[in-house]
Order: C-alpha cells, then sequence, then structure tokens
C-alpha cells in the first residue's frame, strides 16, 4: 500500500511539502488521528454527498459530523444524501473505499471544507489507502482546491460544560414541575366554610 499515484503526482508537480505517513490499518478518522498522534481537529475526513446538482466532497475535521442542513445551502443545492459505497467506487476508481483524500479536484468533484479547519496550520488526510496519510499545510491545500469554505460542521457530542448545563436545566425543570404539580393539586377553601379551628362568618 502506498499514497494514490495521482495524488503523489499532483503534490509533486505543483511543488508543495508535504510528508507522507503509515500506520496501522484503520477504518475511522478518530483511529487515524490517535496512529498519527494529531489532535482530531487537525484529521481532515472526506465524506462524499450526492446533490441534485452532482456529487461534491465535504471535508471537515474529524471531530465534527455534516450538518446537512447547512452543506445543502452551501453548495446550493435542494437535496443532499451521504453518498454510498457503489458511488464512492465510480468516483474514486483508484482508491480504496472511505480512503479518499480532500483533493475531489483530481476526480472532477467539487469540495467543500469547514471553514474549521483553516485554525490548524497543518492538516493530515487519507492518501488513498487506509494506511496511508498525507501531512501539509492547510493553505497549500486550499490554495490548490480552491474548496467552497463555509460552516457545515457540528460537534459529535457537546463540550462536558454544555453537558453540565443541560443536566443541570434539565433538573430545574423538574423540580419546578413537581412545584406546579403540588400547587394545583391543593384545592382552596371554600367560602363560606369554617377553617379547623376556627368559624365561619
Amino acid at each position: 500500500m502506498a499514497i494514490s499515484d495521482k495524488l503523489k503526482a499532483f503534490l509533486d508537480g505543483a511543488r508543495i511539502k508535504y510528508t507522507a505517513g503509515r500506520h496501522a490499518v484503520v477504518y475511522t478518522a478518530q483511529e487515524i488521528a490517535a496512529a498519527q498522534h494529531v489532535p482530531g481537529r487537525q484529521l481532515a475526513k472526506c465524506v462524499l454527498v450526492k446533490t441534485d446538482r452532482g456529487a461534491a466532497l465535504a471535508v471537515l475535521p474529524a471531530v465534527q459530523l455534516i450538518d446537512l442542513k447547512r452543506l445543502k445551502a452551501l453548495l446550493g443545492a435542494k437535496t443532499l444524501t451521504i453518498a454510498k459505497e457503489a458511488d464512492i467506487r465510480a468516483h474514486f476508481p483508484d482508491v480504496e473505499v472511505g480512503a479518499m483524500s480532500p483533493f475531489g479536484n483530481l476526480y472532477g468533484v467539487p469540495v467543500a471544507a469547514e471553514g474549521g479547519l483553516s485554525k490548524s496550520e497543518t492538516i493530515v488526510f487519507n492518501a488513498g489507502t487506509h494506511a496511508d496519510t498525507v501531512t501539509m499545510r492547510y493553505a497549500d491545500f486550499a490554495a490548490l482546491v480552491k474548496p467552497k469554505v463555509g460552516a457545515f460542521g457540528q460537534p459529535i457530542s457537546p463540550p462536558p460544560r454544555a453537558k453540565k448545563a443541560a443536566a443541570r436545566k434539565g433538573a430545574t425543570r423538574r423540580r419546578s414541575g413537581r412545584k406546579a404539580r403540588l400547587t394545583t393539586s391543593r384545592r382552596p377553601p371554600r367560602p363560606g366554610r369554617a377553617r379547623r379551628g376556627g368559624r365561619s362568618r
């Protein structure tokens, strides 16, 4: 296994500095990040999507999921779905399924990049196999691919503080609900009826 010949020829021809890496065969973006000892926000994962305007390659940090509605708006599409394996093979015939690089332009596939990637000076991504990666400057990637950049990523899970805040809010709502039920369950005394120990007027 090695870097895709098409990708290597393109990067070498552009005289771009990059580093090739090898690791044990893994299949998820988070596993690649761990194998290469890089933060998940620096690992660029690629997801092929299908729209009414054709296929597109979404590139975003490994720590995010795609917000389909936002991506659809960014691409100016009316419909958008995640592509299937057969679609990936059709558009990227010389790479392993799920191991395509973010250079969709080499295959005639437009690229949409999550704006958060630009916060990392360098990015790491699959290079055609599940055991090979390339590390290069984000600025060089952007200059070569010219992706459509926008905000379409969402956290895989909320940060710890957000979880605690949500838990506190839920507890407050439950307490408020119990108080409301107790208040409405107590019937007010009927007019003219003496309270215990008192006289009616």
